[in-house]
């Protein structure tokens, strides 16, 4: 990848300070926030911080060197994972985290074939209540891992009669690619203190258990069940295990 020429001098002292270097086994993750980030939340302005990170082959402090590679680097034709951060996530004795895959579809298109979106704005308002946390929105999540296009793929098998997993599996992909350890990594970079995970989904909890951190609690969301995705949601626990307890799923009915 070539170079580009150096960065203006004043430009590097304004975001040099925001960046943070995560060495990894592959290379390195390269965070950079926090950010002022007020959030139309379901009409009321919520006041959170935003982060986004990078991964790189290459390893260095030296971050001029990063950002004078990035204009020739089409990270437009990637996708970078973020994280918005409420209230004082780094210090709070309690903090709600939730790993949210992206969902173009649900997220973007409000689209009610999955539950996705709901569970981002009930997540960040989850949080905003509570006073501390963070989503990590994880960019190469989509489809539990398999990506847009194939996504859109899997639709149409499930519009032929196949449920979730069965359209994956039957497209060449395992039923669930999707890996937590760069979000990880983030999270130990931004908070050593234990978490609550806002999730269903066991894996999650698995991935952070083996991580070694510290998980205190888990807080399940379920919600927005309509004809358009009850198929999917029974799919979620009957196939791929989600937990169901006390007022979930099955209670929404």
């Amino acid at each position: 990848m070539p170079m580009n020429q150096n960065p203006d001098p004043q430009v590097l002292s304004h975001v040099q300070e925001k960046i943070k270097l995560i060495t990894t086994d592959e290379g390195a993750i390269y965070l950079v926030g926090p950010i002022k980030l007020p959030v139309n939340l379901l009409g009321e302005t919520v006041e959170f911080k935003w982060y986004c990170w990078l991964n790189c082959d290459e390893v260095t402090a030296d971050f001029e060197r990063i950002i004078a590679k990035l204009s020739s680097a089409n990270l437009a034709e990637l996708q970078q994972s973020s994280v918005l951060v409420h209230g004082d996530f780094h210090d709070a004795d309690h903090a709600l985290i939730r790993f949210h895959s992206i969902c173009h579809t649900g997220d973007i298109f409000g689209s009610r074939r999955c539950d996705c979106g709901y569970q981002l704005k009930q997540s960040m308002k989850h949080i905003a209540e509570h006073g501390n946390g963070a989503v990590f929105y994880l960019a190469n999540h989509e489809g539990r891992g398999i990506g847009l296009f194939s996504k859109a793929l899997a639709y149409i098998l499930q519009e032929n009669g196949y449920d979730t997993v069965d359209a994956n599996l039957r497209l060449g992909f395992v039923d669930d690619s999707r890996d937590y350890g760069d979000a990880i990594k983030v999270l130990k970079a931004l908070r050593t203190k234990p978490v609550t995970l806002i999730t269903n989904n066991p894996r999650k909890l698995d991935a952070l258990r083996k991580a070694g951190l510290d998980v205190e609690d888990r807080v399940q969301l379920w919600g927005d069940v309509s004809e358009y995705n009850e198929k999917y949601l029974k799919t979620k626990i009957e196939r791929s295990g989600h937990l169901n307890e006390g007022e979930g799923f099955c209670n929404n009915d």
